[in-house]
């Protein structure tokens, strides 16, 4: 088994990190995560959000980037910011309506993100897609998540969130079983029919299932670490959520 680092999303602590990024990434890399996840970056430029990185130690384990800034001209924008920080993995978080409302809808976005890959590839990075729920409800005979990831180029990265999809009733485990060796990063999101605070390790996802299968098959580099709601402060939570982790093993 594969050892993996574990990082966190920022969208975590999102209003922690507008108001001292710098502070907040200090205090996430005493926690003892290795690394982060951009969700933005609260008007930092490139060299800042560098310099902020190298003196804490964590890398950059990915952002999430809208998909207009990966099309046209800013495409080329986009590599150069995320050079500089030292990021390879730029993840779509979702997509609108006119991707989503229909097959065709998912196949455009398949083919752009085949495009881009192979546009990042000389660059040592790779694009890929994160899931809500919607990918996971039937459309026109097809899970879009099956004609999404049926149809791009295995390059491209499927950043499975473990919370969002049994929110449809989707354990992770077939998905990564179904498409072995392309959950590159994996969001360990926890999620309760019970407890909508819920911390890793504290509700629903079969955790022993899907960890053993990212570090087998998933060809998984990095766990990121998401909580999106609270019973404590979020940077409280986000450090009890590592600490759950650790206690699995991790």
């Amino acid at each position: 088994m594969a050892r993996i680092p574990v990082a966190v999303q920022l969208y975590s602590v999102r209003e922690d990190a507008k108001n001292d990024l710098a502070g907040v990434l200090k205090a996430i890399a005493k926690m003892g995560y290795e690394g982060v996840e951009f969700a933005g970056f609260y008007g930092h430029d490139a060299k800042s959000v560098k310099s902020m990185l190298d003196a804490t130690g964590l890398k950059a384990a990915g952002a999430h980037v809208g998909i207009n800034t990966l099309m046209g001209d800013e495409l080329q924008r986009s590599i150069e910011f995320h050079a500089t920080i030292g990021n390879s993995f730029l993840i779509v978080p979702g997509l609108d309506e006119s991707y989503t409302s229909s097959r065709a809808g998912w196949l455009k976005a398949a083919h752009i993100l085949n495009d881009v890959s192979k546009k990042l590839a000389p660059h040592g990075m790779k694009t890929g897609y994160h899931n809500h729920w919607v990918e996971f409800k039937p459309l026109e005979g097809e899970l879009p998540w099956d004609t999404f990831f049926g149809n791009t180029v295995p390059e491209v990265i499927m950043q499975f969130d473990t919370g969002n999809a049994l929110v449809a009733q989707a354990p992770a485990a077939p998905f990564i079983e179904r498409y072995p060796g392309r959950a590159l990063s994996v969001h360990l999101k926890e999620h309760s029919d019970s407890n909508k605070n819920a911390l890793i390790g504290e509700g629903d996802v079969p955790w022993s299932t899907v960890l053993p299968l990212c570090e087998s098959i998933g060809g998984t580099q990095w766990y990121v670490v998401e909580q999106e709601t609270y019973a404590y402060p979020p940077m409280d939570c986000i450090d009890r959520c590592l600490q759950n982790v650790r206690k699995m093993g991790r």
